[in-house]
């Protein structure tokens, strides 16, 4: 009986062949299976948001690229195609260099003033300074206020008889009064100064947050070694974040290439004359002002490849070394 007993089981009591019960899978086969149906899962998890990029996105872009090829006057008028004539007349057209120029000159001064100063106020925020509760409020207020509030702050501060004029003759500098929106030297300026304003503080909010990231331990041993602020935040701090410095000096290029155009709209219309003309207003007042839907989606076009070209520089040149 102890034989009988210790004997392996025929195939039949295991239910392999004839008359026996379902047979169990193997474990490892159930497992590949389990594998192989959540290793499909991430993909249809992501297929709505892929749906929506292809027709809220790529939709559009698609129909800037031909509409730049048309003679397009309204999006409801016929039109015809015309090749690149719209190219060659925006190539042609000297206010496309000026908005050119303009653009230039604002991506190049408010970006990296807005990232290094934003860097510097979240790095201050970092350290938990005395009311800091009320400086982060303070710094978040103007992301708080829509675009038309500020620029009715603005225009009442610079107008002729406004309290930037008051102030600098009230300090004896009345010398220096001019009518900052009308004049064709400092309407670009002052625009850009609106921007930097504007986001500043913002940024600010963004880098703090970012920063609480950083181990205090490793500041506490840069200050031991003899680092003082400058070189802890500069040489330290920013290293540790250097990717998502990158990511926020990226939108804020794209921001101030794409979205500026309303500051302008509602201070300077571009002027006085085109000298505060930018690409991005140039693109609405061709479309909406001047329709002609053809030449501004030209511009649209020259605005796509600039902001992705910038955007990957940016992001290659400030990108993790980690």
């Amino acid at each position: 009986m102890t034989a009988e007993a210790s004997a392996p089981a025929s195939p039949a009591a295991r239910g392999v062949g004839g008359g026996g019960g379902p047979t169990r899978p193997p474990a490892s086969a159930s497992r590949s299976r389990r594998s192989r149906r959540e290793g499909r899962d991430p993909g249809l998890l992501a297929l709505p948001a892929f749906l929506w990029f292809l027709v809220f996105l790529v939709g559009p872009l698609i129909s800037v690229f031909y509409l730049s090829l048309t003679d397009a006057t309204t999006l409801i008028a016929p039109m015809e195609f015309s090749g690149f004539g719209n190219f060659v007349a925006m190539f042609t057209d000297p206010t496309f260099w000026i908005a050119l120029r303009n653009t230039a000159v604002q991506v190049v001064v408010v970006v990296p003033l807005m990232v290094v100063g934003g860097f510097m106020i979240g790095y201050y925020l970092m350290l938990r300074p005395p009311l800091a509760g009320v400086l982060r409020v303070l710094f978040f207020t103007s992301a708080l206020l829509s675009v038309s509030a500020k620029a009715m702050i603005f225009y009442a501060v610079l107008q002729p008889n406004g309290l930037l004029n008051q102030t600098l003759e009230a300090v004896g500098l009345g010398s220096l009064t001019t009518t900052w929106l009308a004049n064709s030297d400092t309407a670009l300026p002052v625009i850009m100064a609106i921007d930097l304003w504007s986001g500043i503080g913002f940024l600010g909010i963004l880098f703090a947050a970012q920063l609480t990231s950083v181990s205090g331990e490793v500041l506490e041993a840069a200050r031991i070694d003899g680092c003082g602020h400058w070189r802890t935040m500069w040489h330290i701090a920013f290293g540790m974040v250097r990717g998502f410095v990158g990511v926020v000096a990226m939108l804020q290029f794209l921001w101030t290439l794409f979205l500026s155009a309303t500051t302008v709209l509602l201070l300077t219309k571009g002027g006085p004359g085109t000298s505060s003309t930018t690409l991005s207003y140039l693109l609405f007042a061709k479309a909406f002002q001047q329709n002609d839907i053809g030449y501004s989606q030209a511009v649209g076009v020259v605005l796509f490849v600039v902001g992705v070209g910038g955007a990957v520089a940016i992001r290659a040149a400030l990108r993790s070394r980690a």
